[in-house]
């Protein structure tokens, strides 16, 4: 992966002897791997090895990020003209480029030599910042992200030159102590005494021959040599070359060879640029011309080659494009075919391959280097001396390695005097191929026959975690795995798994050792957890287990149970039953159990019990049976087996439910039932009971006896009956059997109840007289099945009458206070019925006419009438009267009922008009209403006035005043005073007009006087005027005497005391009567709240 081999810049046609190569300062940082930045300036160019082996020529203005994975300067090849120099600056070392000293030969490569360091591999570029195109063999920087963006390369792919020798990146950089770079100063030394002006590469001891690259890998102009020491400057059929020089020539011949190789390397860099012609779709000539020989007019013409082979590449990406090989002969034309219409290329032409030798005596070959230990990564090998070997001479080694896999063949790993060492960093479980080559001043060996060693191998990685594969069986189940992904270098011999029970067990058993990645895992228990992990054993050891595999296996069904068994003594209806777990539970815990039941003669089973008890009662069972039990129990993987049958036997218990009996009738009235046997469950039967009804709920016994048929008598026809029969034995009743309904014929109706007469409010005919008419009602009977249709009535010794079916009847065209016997009876189509009871009726007379209204007295509130003849007699008598008066509304209202001859109206209004009529009532009934009287109220007569006042004006006069009255109903009034003197007997009229006050004048001395008043109304009638008068107030007395001081005085308080007193004594009478009154209503108050409520 690392470019062990840098390529060396081309001196003569790239970069002048004036352009520098610097390389930016290494960037800071603790890790192994650093970026260095190669500055490459405008005209010049820096050659970089790519991945695929060919090499990437990078020209200026560009800035090249390489990465050193160690941290160390690597070699950096400048050109001609010009040594490197490391230099330190605060820390940061840089490599500057300087010219050379004035001695230094052109044609020469300087070589940064660094004793104190290790071999360097190739420093990496940054993939990010190359562009896609070239593909380099160097691996990503790590943290190439980081960088400034003006270290990004701004570059362009150039010619790209042969592979330069490879132990110039090897071996002239790598002493590793005084002696070695003491041997590297000598050798040195002795080659520019010898060579002069010859390459580089001769600083340093000569390389072993290694293979070739193909010749695609050529570019612009100068192939790979086998040699790889330096330039390939071409090889030709010309005997004048041959292949070479062996070690034993003389310096002299050496020192041809080089001027000969210099002239050569001259005329082949003079060939000419091909010449494109005839230019089609998809083919093109190319020609070109052998190399010029103007340049070396003073050489020989011996020298020049007689035939020469050229290699055409073409590119169709770009002048700095990816080429390609199209020709290799010694033609100098070629038509190239197969090429893409419309497409530009760029054509290159390449010479021959040439081959160097060294000159000089070189150690003889080697033995194979011998493996002294091996381990993953390394491998520490011995060598000897080569045979002949005086012991002074200071022989070094290059121990050379061949990785198959890298493909660049063997590669020195240690150059050195020491006769042992251990090559580090190597791959495990990888064969190795070493060779030994040793020099000394004079020239290198041959290699040492190659030996192959082979690392050991690693323990291998963590197998992944073991999975199911298919089904997980309740005792069995698969599990693969995959190898783990790093087997350590070595095939995995075997794989080990460990199995554990539970889910913290610490106990792990081996349960299979083998090469296979699967195993099924078997024997297990259901329902149980287990943890399995791998771990695999190869030929480095001993992997880590893998994680852990939790496995469930799924629980199975339960064992089978135990047969259940009895608890206690048997019922005749139930029993108890108990039972246990099974013994195995099939790995998850009992959630239920299931009891199944079936009789011994009908093999009917059924599950009579299911649920997490251990424990039931089966009850619905028939007494005297025998049955037999078995159960099972279920977990969450479902029901197990069954168990063995349990066989129990009820205790005897009452009959069976007898069937329902069967009932013939054989009349109307009588019925004969019958019934079977019903099943004994373990005891006779001692008595069969039957139960008789005409309700369905309120049957009774009727039947009480051993016998399986009874007789039923007194039925009634057409009537539905019930019945049901209950068995007895010793052990109890049985249940009654299903109710039995039958009904008995049909016949003639049954007798009518509830005959009798209506009285005259329930009849509602208005055509029917009490006199002449009798009114009945009854019941409807029952028809016995049959319809009623119609009814008989007998009253007497008349024909009977025939209705329909109605339940009243009017008979009508009776006699008058006569008596009847009436009867009935019902008729259906099977005939009539019986008669129902007899019952009295007795017509009523005929009501009375009415009588004469006469009004025997009225005022202007009160009527008062009368009729009939009023005598003793007439009150003994039946017949009442009924006296109505018409109301506001037109309708007759009553006023009276009673027998009494005479009525008195009250609270009527004056000079109003009423009407009234009377009708006569008695047993028959109340008679026709008379014709309508009207009677007319008279206007009333003004109220009775108070006692008038007396004033006395002097002793001859007198005023008189009384109380005042307003108009009656616009009539007026006047007042009318009356005075008695002395002793008359007479009151005498001395005042009449509408005045309340009256001057009496004229009294004699001590003579009484008695006055009073009364109020006239004067009617105004249309025939004319008339006075109504009214009552006289209460007399006041008068006294009239002398008026003297004293004396006057004491008769006029006489006076006024009489007055008063007659005053007082009527306010006195109305305040008794007042009292009375209000003590009247408080004793009919009390006596209606507390008596009558």
């Amino acid at each position: 992966m690392m470019a062990e081999h840098p390529p060396l810049l081309d001196t003569t046609s790239i970069i002048s002897s004036e352009i520098p190569l610097l390389t930016s300062p290494i960037v800071s940082g603790d890790g192994a791997q650093q970026v260095i930045l190669v500055q490459v300036n405008p005209g010049e160019a820096f050659t970089i090895r790519r991945e695929d082996g060919q090499f990437q020529c990078i020209t200026g203005p560009a800035q090249v990020p390489m990465m050193s994975p160690n941290g160390s300067v690597p070699t950096i090849y400048v050109p001609p003209g010009y040594a490197p120099q490391v230099i330190e600056d605060n820390g940061v070392r840089r490599v500057v480029v300087v010219p050379q000293a004035p001695e230094f030969h052109p044609g020469g490569h300087a070589v940064i030599h660094r004793p104190p360091h290790p071999p360097l591999p190739g420093f990496l570029p940054l993939p990010a910042m190359i562009p896609p195109p070239p593909r380099h063999i160097y691996s990503p920087v790590t943290g190439a992200s980081d960088m400034a963006t003006q270290y990004i390369p701004q570059y362009h792919t150039s010619q790209v030159y042969g592979e330069l020798d490879t132990l110039s990146a090897h071996g002239r950089s790598n002493f590793r102590d005084e002696r070695s770079s003491k041997t590297y100063e000598r050798l040195q030394k002795k080659l520019k005494d010898r060579h002069g002006t010859q390459k580089d590469k001769l600083n340093s001891p000569p390389s072993s021959p290694q293979k070739c690259p193909s010749p695609t890998s050529e570019h612009n102009g100068l192939a790979k040599g086998q040699d790889a020491a330096g330039i390939s400057t071409g090889s030709t059929k010309s005997k004048s070359l041959g292949k070479g020089k062996s070690n034993s020539q003389t310096d002299t011949e050496v020192e041809e060879k080089d001027e000969e190789t210099k002239a050569l390397e001259a005329l082949l860099s003079n060939i000419a640029k091909p010449v494109v012609s005839d230019i089609q779709a998809r083919t093109a000539l190319l020609t070109w011309s052998p190399p010029s020989s103007d340049t070396r007019e003073d050489a020989d013409k011996n020298d020049v080659p007689e035939v020469y082979t050229y290699e055409v590449m073409i590119s169709n990406t770009g002048k700095d494009g990816k080429y390609k090989t199209v020709y290799i002969g010694e033609e100098n034309k070629v038509t190239v075919n197969d090429l893409r219409p419309a497409t530009d290329y760029h054509a290159n032409g390449f010479s021959e391959e040439v081959l160097y030798h060294t000159s000089g005596t070189a150690p003889t070959t080697p033995a194979s280097p011998l493996l002294i230990n091996a381990g993953v990564t390394w491998l520490s090998l011995q060598w000897t001396k080569p045979s002949g070997t005086p012991s002074d001479e200071g022989i070094s080694y290059i121990l050379e390695m061949e990785d198959e896999n890298s493909g660049y063949g063997f590669k020195p790993k240690y150059d050195g005097d020491d006769l042992t060492y251990t090559v580090k960093n190597l791959r495990r479980s990888t064969k190795y191929k070493f060779r030994v080559i040793a020099y000394n001043s004079e020239g290198k060996s041959s290699p040492s026959e190659t030996v192959e060693y082979i690392t050991c191998p690693d323990k291998p990685g963590v197998p992944s975690k073991p999975a199911v594969k298919g089904k997980i069986h309740a005792q069995s189940f698969k599990i693969t795995w995959d190898p783990p992904k790093d087997n350590g270098g070595a095939a995995i011999n075997m794989y080990v798994v460990e199995m554990s029970e539970g889910l913290n067990g610490n106990k792990w058993d081996t349960v299979y050792s083998g090469a296979a990645r699967e195993h099924v895992c078997d024997r297990l228990n259901p329902g149980c957890s287990y943890r399995l992990r791998v771990y695999c054993i190869g030929e480095g050891g001993q992997s880590t287990a893998s994680d852990s595999l939790l496995v469930q296996t799924p629980a199975v069904v339960p064992g089978p149970c135990q047969p259940p068994r009895l608890q206690g003594r048997p019922k005749a209806r139930e029993i108890q039953l108990r039972w246990g777990p099974p013994q195995v539970d099939g790995g998850s815990p009992i959630t239920c159990y299931g009891l199944e039941m079936f009789q011994t003669e009908t093999n009917e089973h059924r599950e009579v019990y299911q649920g997490s008890d251990v424990e039931c009662t089966v009850g619905s069972l028939l007494p005297g049976r025998m049955y037999n039990f078995r159960l099972r129990a279920a977990n969450k993987a479902g029901f197990g087996p069954y168990s063995e049958k349990c066989e129990i036997t009820t205790a005897p218990g009452p009959p069976d439910q007898c069937r329902p009996p069967q009932v013939a009738c054989r009349s109307a009235a009588c019925a004969q039932v019958l019934w079977e046997v019903p099943v004994s469950n373990g005891a006779d039967i001692t008595e069969y009971r039957l139960e008789w009804g005409g309700v369905e709920g309120c049957m009774q016994i009727s039947y009480c006896g051993p016998g399986l048929s009874c007789e039923m008598k007194g039925l009634s026809p057409a009537t539905i009956y019930y019945c049901r029969v209950q068995a007895v034995n010793v052990a109890g009743a049985g249940p009654f059997s299903e109710v039995v309904a039958c009904m008995t014929p049909a016949s003639v109706p049954a007798v009518v109840t509830c005959l009798r007469g209506l009285s005259e409010d329930e009849v509602e005919s208005p055509h029917y007289s009490p006199s002449t008419c009798l009114a009945i009602s009854w019941e409807k009977p029952c028809d016995h099945g049959s319809e009623i249709l119609g009814y008989s009535i007998d009253f007497g010794d008349k024909q009977p009458i025939t209705v329909g079916k109605v339940l009243t009847y009017v008979i009508d065209g009776l006699q008058p206070d006569t008596t009847y016997r009436v009867r009935i009876q019902a008729l259906n189509s099977l005939g009539a019925g019986p008669f129902s009871h007899t019952i009295k009726l007795k017509t009523k007379p005929l009501p009375p006419d009415p009588p004469r209204l006469e009004c025997a007295a009225y005022s202007s509130q009160t009527l008062k009438l009368k009729w009939g003849e009023g005598t003793a007699k007439a009150l003994t008598d039946s017949i009442q009267y009924h006296l109505q008066m018409e109301d506001k509304n037109g309708r007759f209202v009553s006023l009276y009922r009673g027998p009494c001859h005479t009525y008195k109206v009250q609270r009527l209004s004056e000079s109003t008009s009423y009407k009234f009529c009377i009708q006569a009532c008695n047993e028959a009934g109340e008679g026709p209403l008379s014709q309508e009287y009207v009677f007319t109220t008279p206007k009333s007569v003004p109220a009775a006035l108070k006692a008038p006042r007396i004033e006395r004006i002097n002793d001859h006069t007198c005023e008189i005043t009384w109380e005042v009255l307003q108009p009656m109903k616009g009539d007026p009034v006047i007042y009318c005073l009356q005075v008695m003197v002395g002793k008359d007997s007479e009151f005498k009229q001395i005042y009449k007009g509408p005045d309340w006050s009256f001057r009496y004048t004229g009294l004699q001395l001590n003579c009484e006087y008695r006055f009073r008043a009364c109020a006239i109304r004067q009617c105004q009638e249309p025939v004319g005027h008339q006075d109504l008068v009214g009552p006289y107030s209460a007399p006041v007395l008068f006294i009239s005497q002398r008026t003297e001081p004293p004396a006057s005085t004491n008769k006029d308080t006489v006076q006024t005391t009489r007055t008063q007193w007659s005053q007082s004594d009527q306010v006195c009478a109305a305040v008794i009567l007042a009292l009375f009154a209000i003590f009247s209503i408080l004793i009919a108050v009390i006596i209606q709240y507390f008596v009558i409520k």
